[in-house]
This record gives C-alpha cells, structure tokens and sequence, in this order.
C-alpha cells in the first residue's frame, strides 16, 4: 500500500510540472528512437545481403584459380585458371556427403534469336547447376548428361534474356545464336533479380560445360568448380577434403587454387553492414547517456525547489527510503515513458525511411527490449543520486529552506 501511494504523488509532482517533464523525457525519446530506428535500417540491410547470399544456393563451396607462382610470379584468388574438368570429376567421384558438382565456365557474347540481338552472359554448366544454385526451372527442362558428354548444342535461358529476344514469352524450342552457333533452347530459367554484387542473374545463358569449352570459349581450362554439400554440418570437412584432394593431384606442386564456403562469403558480405549497424546503434546509445544525464539534472534541481515539501514529509513521518523511492519513481517512470514512445517514434522513422528509400528494415524484438530495460536503467542510474539527496536532506533544514 505504501509503496501504490508513493508512485500516486511521484505521478502527482510529474504532472504539477508538465511541460519540464516532457522535455526530460525528450532526451530518451530521441535516444531511443534513434537506437531502434538505426538498428532496424542495419539489421535490414544484413538480411537483404544474407538473402542474397543464400539466392546463390545452399551449402556451396567455390574453387576458385588462383594462388599459384610460375616464373618467379605469383598470382592471387581470380587469376589465370589451371583448374580442369578432371578436378571437378575427381571431386565428384572421390569426396564424401557431396549432392552435386559442376565444372563452371564463363564467357560474355552477343547472342541473336527472333530478328533480335542481345550481349550476355554465357555459362558453361553441368545439369547438377540448377539443384546446387537453388534455381528452378520455369519451363521446360534442364539439359542431360547425354547433351554433356555429346557437346550439344542446347541451352536455358534466363528471364532477362527471354524479355530481350522473347518479347512473346514462347522460348522452348526455339534457336539462339551464340557466336554464330545455333543453340536450341530446351528450357527457361525462373526469375531471380539481383545477387549482392549487383549483377542480374537472370541476365545468362547456360549452356553444357563441353560445348562452352569447344564451340563457344575454346579455352582448355574451367573458371571454377562449384560443389553443393550434403548439410550446413558437412561444409567443413567437405572444404577440406576438396583442398586435400586437389593438392593430391597437383604431386607437390604449390596450390594454385582458393577453396571457399558459403559461410565465409556471407560473413565477408555482411561484416561492413554488421560494423556500420554497431557504430550507428554506438552513436545513437550516446543520445541516451545525454538524456540520462538530463533527467539527473532536472531531478536535482527538482530536489532544490521541493526541499520545504520533503522536509513536511520527513516531519510528520515518512522515512527517508519513502523520498529516495519517490524521486526514483519518478526517474525511472520518466525514462520508460519516454522509451516507449520512442520506441514508436524510431519504428514509425524507420517505415518512414523505407518508404522514401526503399531501403529493407528489420525491426528486432530484442533491440525494442534492450532499449526499453536501457532506458529504465537510465533513469534509475542517474535519478538515484537526486534520490539519495532528497532522502539524507535534514527534516528541520528542509522546512526552514525558503
């Protein structure tokens, strides 16, 4: 009963001075608004580049060329590729919890079909790239390892390139010139927008990897491998044992490849948004520090114009732990109130954000509580000092203060 009566005058002396106690509790507002909104534009730009990722498949580990010295030169990731289509079958043939592999070949082109023309890119595939890049097919249907082994002339084609050279949408069957070599389309590719490098995915052409080798690229070696682990568990011990195959099969020779896993390839994606979102969050976390110290000011000088009215309540009994859990009440019902509505005011800035922008949000249940707790904390933090003053004031002291 005491401590429901002491939060009714604490209540009381906050609404006697309304407009003192709005502008308190606009420090926190701010700080928490800017907190909540910060963190949602953050987490929502780490979950865009996330989804990006993951659109590139599941589980898949990349082999790069690279990495190798001849002559006295040494080259980094990307450079002149020794990797062959012995590598990639080998992996297939010899490592374990692997669902598909695909030696992967890349070229650009202008391509001609229907009276139109169209530069794209060109992939070389095995029929395993549409399973290990999460990629369906719309229509028709991917090619065989029958049109592998036999160089066929046969394609799919991405949404882009249908839009282009399609305008009818009726693609299956029909033939599409790539440097002058007639290809038949026996399938379509669904559409899949942008990857995290701003590339249009659905800008491409596939096509078997041998017939990019002889007819298209002529080129005897392969860009990469690309390689779809069983589970997100068996990534690791996949990587390794492709790392330990291939140097197997190079006899001593130094490495001149670069294994790398899905898991690494979001964690570099996403470390520049992930930093950015704990320094904007960092930032906006100062403003709640100011407004913490703002209501300890406010309180104080709140404690000077109340002294005759807690030496009254000190004189006809109340014990200083009353005064200190009023003034503290009072901080901390200042705090929250003013996290509360600056959790509005941060989620209703950051849909407001999106609209204008178009930027992704992800509002996070967590950061609304730990912005709530934070806040209260806050007040109790700095509204204890004004408290433990008020508590100690001298009760024949107080009612003498003019």
């Amino acid at each position: 009963m005491r401590a429901f009566n002491t939060i009714k005058v604490a209540l009381r002396a906050l609404r006697r001075n309304t407009m003192r106690s709005i502008l308190t509790a606009l420090g926190i507002i701010i700080g928490v608004a800017a907190v909540i909104a910060m963190v949602s534009i953050g987490n929502g730009a780490k979950a865009q580049v996330e989804a990006q990722v993951a659109s590139l498949g599941e589980n898949v580990i990349t082999v790069f060329p690279g990495s190798f010295s001849a002559g006295g030169m040494r080259s980094g990731w990307g450079s002149a590729s020794t990797l062959t289509v012995d590598d990639a079958d080998s992996i297939k043939r010899e490592i374990a919890n692997v669902l598909g592999v695909t030696a992967e070949m890349r070229d650009r082109a202008q391509v001609l079909a229907n009276g139109l023309n169209w530069n794209t890119q060109i992939m070389g595939e095995s029929p395993d790239y549409p399973s290990i890049r999460s990629w369906p097919i719309s229509d028709g249907a991917m090619f065989t390892d029958q049109d592998v082994r036999s160089v066929g002339k046969v394609a799919i084609i991405g949404k882009t390139v249908t839009d282009q050279l399609f305008p009818d949408g009726n693609v299956i069957g029909q033939t599409i010139r790539i440097r002058n070599i007639p290809f038949k389309i026996v399938g379509m590719l669904a559409a899949k927008g942008f990857n995290l490098f701003g590339q249009d995915q659905d800008d491409t052409v596939v096509i078997p990897y041998t017939s990019h080798m002889k007819r298209v690229s002529r080129r005897p070696n392969i860009n990469s491998i690309l390689v779809q682990a069983a589970s997100a568990d068996a990534i690791d011990k996949v990587q390794q044992d492709i790392t330990d195959l291939l140097m197997q099969r190079r006899k001593g020779r130094e490495q001149d490849f670069t294994v790398r896993n899905q898991v690494e390839l979001a964690q570099a994606a996403t470390a520049t948004s992930q930093t950015m979102t704990l320094l904007l969050g960092a930032i906006a976390g100062v403003s709640l520090i100011v407004g913490g110290i703002g209501i300890m000011n406010i309180m104080l000088v709140s404690v000077t114009e109340r002294t005759r009215e807690i030496g009254i309540r000190l004189a006809v009994g109340a014990h200083g732990r009353d005064v200190l859990l009023q003034f503290l009440i009072e901080a901390v019902i200042l705090s929250s109130l003013g996290g509360m509505i600056g959790i509005l005011l941060g989620v209703g800035g950051s849909e407001l954000v999106s609209m204008q922008t178009g930027w992704p949000i992800l509002v996070s249940s967590t950061s609304v509580v730990v912005a709530v707790a934070f806040s209260a904390a806050v007040g109790m933090f700095f509204g204890y000092y004004p408290a433990r003053k008020a508590a100690q004031l001298d009760p024949i002291e107080a009612l003498r203060y003019e």
